[in-house]
């Protein structure tokens, strides 16, 4: 294995057409990744064939339906490189997006996560991110405790990181990413290239903000999570618990509002353990 070996790790379930724009991406980069990771989710479309017939040196993997945190983690098992690049199948990278990460990190060799910054499109339209959409480098975890303040799609991880953090949470069906960025973000300065090297599309049905009602109910038990993993600072730790009480603020009138009182009374014990 060379010094800095890259897998690309690409989740997909029946995005046979979205995904050749992915993995078209991918053998376009100006530095190759040294091996590429597609993990069928249970696809019934025939992404398996085109994936096959259309980018043979790719290794395809097929799983029964188990959602994206299974297919990411089993993506990372399989993987043989010291470096993980994750890639959502309805997104693209620009070609040089490998190539700049690889020599950022050579310059900055302490750290263990480099992510960049991104271009949004809904429906084929340039969408303008808001400012609470901007991305940060360094000691950023107090900025992740809002929203998903990095884009898997634009990550490349040390491999050995997740031998300490963890591997993605399968018992979250959405906010996994955002998890996982709680995480590693509460040990670790992460390095940031402010240059939109990935190519984040939105608009369609089958995104998981689309699929699942309420999303801040997933944030809330991440939250939840890393406070009870005696993993942060104190001053960390009061920001966190700050945030999860207001989610569950929030949350809660929502919820009433929609008359879905399912969580009612555990986030209102939730609440009251930490208030």
């Amino acid at each position: 294995m060379s010094e800095f070996s890259i897998t690309v790790v690409i989740p997909t379930y029946n995005r046979n057409a979205l995904i050749k724009r992915a993995l078209d991406s991918v053998y376009a980069q100006t530095r190759a990744p040294d091996e590429v990771i597609v993990i069928d989710d249970g696809s019934n479309d025939d992404t398996e064939q085109m994936v096959k017939n259309s980018y043979p040196d790719a290794q395809y993997i097929y799983q029964t339906n188990q959602g994206v945190s299974k297919a990411r983690n089993v993506g990372i098992e399989r993987s043989t490189s010291n470096w993980i690049c994750l890639l959502d199948s309805d997104d693209s990278w620009h070609e040089d997006k490998l190539e700049k990460q690889v020599a950022a990190l050579t310059t900055e060799p302490d750290y263990r996560l480099c992510h960049t910054n991104e271009t949004w499109y809904r429906h084929g339209v340039l969408l303008n991110q808001k400012k609470k959409h901007k991305k940060y480098g360094g000691n950023i975890f107090q900025h992740c405790l809002p929203l998903c303040a990095i884009s898997p799609s634009s990550v490349i991880i040390q491999r050995s990181l997740f031998d300490e953090v963890g591997v993605f949470d399968e018992s979250l069906p959405a906010c996994e990413d955002y998890d996982m960025w709680l995480r590693i973000c509460c040990r670790y300065p992460v390095l940031f290239l402010d240059e939109p090297l990935v190519n984040k599309y939105g608009g369609h049905a089958d995104q998981l903000s689309q699929q699942y009602w309420g999303m801040d109910r997933f944030r809330i038990q991440a939250l939840s999570n890393i406070i009870e993993s005696n993993q942060l600072l104190e001053f960390d730790r009061a920001a966190a618990i700050d945030m999860l009480i207001r989610k569950i603020d929030i949350f809660l009138l929502g919820a009433e509002k929609h008359g879905n009182n399912e969580y009612s009374e555990a986030f209102t014990s939730m609440k009251a353990r930490y208030a």
